[in-house]
C-alpha cells in the first residue's frame, strides 16, 4: 500500500478522533458546570476546533472529507452538550430557592396598610415625636423593630433603606453603626470581624439583649431524617460526614449550604463548630458590579439531599411553603417551649446594639423595649422575651 495513502488514512482517523473526542468531552463537560463555567470554556474549545480544522484544511487538503465529517461529529455533540446543559440548567432552576433576601418586609412596614407588624393593645408609655433613633437590623428582626417603631415614633411614611427605620442585613446594620448611620441595630451577636471593625474605628458596641431565639436546622421535607445531634452537625459542617445515609438517611451525598460572612446565621454556625474549620459552601457565579464574574456563596436551594440553617423566625415563614421540615437537635424540636425551658442547646439572645449614640432618646427607646409593653410586642412577633428565658 502507497505510503502516502496510509500516512492519510492515519491523519484521518487522527482527526476524526480527536475532534469527536473533544466533542464528548464538551458533552461531558456541561453535566458538571454552571452558568459562565461551561459557555466560556465551550466558545474557547470552539474557537480551537475551528482554528484546527482550518490549518488541516489549508496544509492537508487530500483529508478535507474526513476532516467535514469530523466537524460535523463535534457540532452534533457540541450542541448536545448545549441542549443537556440549558435542560439541566432548567431543573435546577425549577428547584425552589430559599433565601432571607426573599422575605418581603414591604408586609411589615411600620404605619402601612394592612400591616403584619405587631400593634400594642393599649397605647405605649412611651412617645418619641423628635429625636428619633435610627433603627436597622437583620432582615428576620425587621418585623420586630418595626413593630417598636409603629407603637412609639410619629405616623408617617419610613423608608427602609434610609431613614429611621431601616430593613438592612445583618452586615449591613453593623456597618451602619459603626459608621454612625444607625444608633440602635436589632442583630445575633457580632462576628470577630465585625468586633474588630468597630475596634479600628475606634467604636465600642454595647450589646442589651432584648429577646432569645433558636438556631435551627432544615432540609428538604422528603428527607427521611428527622434530627442530627450537634456533634453530626459539626461533622457535616466541617466535611467529616458527607452522605445522608452515616446519620440515618439515604444514600445520597449531603449538599449543605452556609449563608454569607457576617450574617448573624454564619457567625451562629461559626459558634456551633466550636472552632472546627469550616468546608467551602457550595458557589454561585455572579456577575459583579464592574461586570466582571465573582463567586459568591450560593442560596439555600431546596434539594432533596441539601441542609441549611437560618433562625427560627424566618424558618418557620419558609416552613409554611411545605417545602422544608426543621429537624430536632441532640433529640430536642426548636420551638417556643423549648427556647424558654432552655431545652433546645442552640438557642441565643439577640440584642440591641449601640455604638456611643449621642441621641437623648436611644436609652429611653430600650428601656421601653425591656419593659412590659416593649416585651410583649417581642413575644408576639413570634420570639422569646428575656424576662420569659430568665425565670426558668
Amino acid at each position: 500500500m502507497n505510503e502516502n495513502l496510509i500516512g492519510k488514512i492515519i491523519g484521518c482517523i487522527i482527526a476524526f478522533v480527536l475532534l469527536a473526542f473533544v466533542g464528548f468531552a464538551v458533552l461531558v463537560f456541561s453535566l458538571f458546570s454552571t452558568g459562565t463555567k461551561f459557555y466560556t470554556p465551550l466558545t474557547i474549545v470552539v474557537t480551537g476546533v475551528l482554528v484546527v480544522f482550518t490549518v488541516l484544511r489549508i496544509f492537508a487538503p487530500t483529508i478535507a472529507r474526513i476532516l467535514n465529517r469530523s466537524l460535523a461529529v463535534f457540532f452534533i455533540l457540541a450542541t448536545l452538550a448545549v441542549i443537556g446543559f440549558e435542560i439541566k440548567e432548567a431543573y435546577v432552576n425549577s428547584i425552589p430557592t430559599v433565601s432571607e433576601q426573599d422575605f418581603d418586609l414591604e408586609e411589615y412596614r411600620p404605619f402601612g396598610e394592612n400591616t403584619k407588624a405587631v400593634k400594642l393593645d393599649q397605647p405605649s408609655t412611651l412617645k418619641l415625636d423628635s429625636d428619633l433613633p435610627r433603627l436597622d437590623g437583620a432582615t428576620a428582626l425587621y418585623p420586630l423593630y418595626a413593630s417598636f417603631a409603629q407603637a412609639v415614633y410619629p405616623k408617617k411614611q419610613y423608608d427602609q433603606y434610609e431613614g429611621e427605620v431601616m430593613g438592612n442585613t445583618t452586615p449591613r446594620a453593623y456597618e451602619n453603626l459603626i459608621e454612625g448611620k444607625a444608633d440602635i441595630i436589632f442583630v445575633a451577636a457580632p462576628s470577630k470581624q465585625q468586633l474588630n471593625d468597630a475596634k479600628r474605628q475606634g467604636v465600642e458596641l454595647k450589646l442589651t439583649p432584648i429577646g432569645r431565639e433558636a438556631f435551627v436546622f432544615f432540609v428538604n421535607a422528603a428527607n427521611p431524617v428527622k434530627g442530627l445531634s450537634t456533634e453530626q452537625i459539626q461533622k457535616i459542617y466541617s466535611g467529616q460526614i458527607t452522605n445522608w445515609q452515616e446519620v440515618g438517611g439515604q444514600n445520597e451525598q449531603i449538599r449543605a449550604f452556609q449563608r454569607p460572612e457576617n450574617s448573624g446565621s454564619q457567625t451562629m454556625l461559626q459558634k456551633v463548630m466550636a472552632g472546627q474549620e469550616l468546608m467551602t459552601p457550595p458557589q454561585d457565579d455572579v456577575v459583579s458590579g464592574m461586570g466582571g464574574i465573582i463567586e459568591r456563596t450560593s442560596n439555600y436551594k431546596n434539594y432533596n439531599n441539601a441542609i441549611g440553617y437560618s433562625f427560627l423566625f424566618f424558618a418557620t415563614e419558609m416552613v409554611k411553603n411545605g417545602n422544608i421540615r426543621l429537624l430536632e437537635v441532640d433529640g430536642v424540636m426548636p420551638d417556643k417551649s423549648t427556647i424558654v425551658n432552655k431545652e433546645y442547646p442552640l438557642a441565643a439572645e439577640f440584642y440591641a446594639v449601640t455604638a456611643g449614640s449621642t441621641n437623648p432618646n436611644v436609652s429611653r427607646l430600650i428601656e421601653w423595649i425591656l419593659s412590659g409593653q416593649g416585651q410583649s410586642l417581642v413575644e408576639e412577633t413570634g420570639y422569646t422575651p428575656v424576662a420569659a428565658a430568665k425565670t426558668k
